[in-house]
């Protein structure tokens, strides 16, 4: 199935989902190149939301860039198997490999969200918009974490009751919510 069609058959859980489903099919007609950076105006993301086996922790990093404790994930760069990427970002963040894909491996959350003009390796990155397509995993919280230090500052198993004030981005925290929410319904 292809990414296009995974969004259409997503079925938002609120009128922030409805209209960010939207702007993302929206985006594939009126973009060429959506999946890969070449898109200085939208591109699609993909995120691992973490949570260990008892699902009372969270799997987060200290982002340098947004300064913040957020989920792990990163760019498409071209792949359409966004799941795929989202696993691969979570072990290359954190070195913590994926023991169980959660809700059935299918989108927990889509999300268009800000991303405020920054420097990244040492060239100026504009302001533009992540389409963020998340995904639910679970990982042992026993096994070794570490720090990518090129994109984070520290890694570590946070209480999943901390993780929205954990973040100092008001947009992510709405994100944090709906998640953890899932969570909480799959208990």
């Amino acid at each position: 199935m292809s990414l296009k069609e995974e969004i259409m058959e997503y079925v938002p859980i609120n009128e922030q989902e409805e209209k960010d489903k939207e702007y993302m099919l929206k985006c594939f007609s009126d973009f060429d190149d959506v999946l890969t950076r070449n898109n200085e105006y939208v591109h699609f993301t993909s995120s691992g939301f973490v949570v260990n086996k008892n699902r009372d922790k969270v799997l987060m990093v200290y982002h340098n860039i947004y300064n913040s404790w957020c989920w792990t994930g990163g760019h498409a760069d071209g792949e359409e198997d966004l799941l795929a990427v989202a696993k691969r970002e979570v072990e290359e963040e954190t070195s913590v490999k994926i023991s169980n894909v959660l809700y059935n491996g299918k989108i927990a959350s889509i999300d268009t969200l800000p991303v405020v003009g920054h420097v990244k390796r040492g060239k100026y990155v504009s302001s533009h918009v992540h389409l963020s397509v998340a995904y639910l995993f679970e990982a042992d919280d026993d096994t070794q974490i570490r720090i990518k230090e090129d994109e984070n500052s520290n890694v570590a198993w946070q209480n999943i009751d901390e993780v929205v004030s954990l973040s100092s981005e008001p947009h992510m925290r709405v994100v944090y919510e709906k998640l953890i929410q899932k969570i909480k319904e799959m208990k």
